[in-house]
């Protein structure tokens, strides 16, 4: 799980939506919204970022942190050494 992933599902469990609710108020979809939480996915666009903090109110500090997270955000990198 990434920083940015981690925190947008605390969010969203705190919040007591499910990740179709979330999914849905963000245009885009579940399986993707999946993969962000889980860290399958690259960092978030902007664009998604800003849905992020609009849909959750989170302004100045808070706002900043979630862009702060994101940058962190990388998919996990998996090498596959056999043979």
């Amino acid at each position: 799980m990434t920083p940015f992933g981690a925190r947008l599902r605390a969010m969203r469990e705190a919040r007591g939506l499910s990740l179709t609710q979330l999914a849905a108020a963000l245009h885009v979809s579940p399986a993707y919204l999946s993969a962000l939480e889980h860290g399958r996915r690259g960092r978030p666009s902007a664009g998604l970022i800003h849905q992020v903090n609009e849909h959750f109110g989170l302004i100045w500090d808070e706002a900043e942190e979630m862009v702060a997270l994101a940058r962190l955000s990388h998919p996990r990198v998996v090498v596959d050494t056999a043979g």
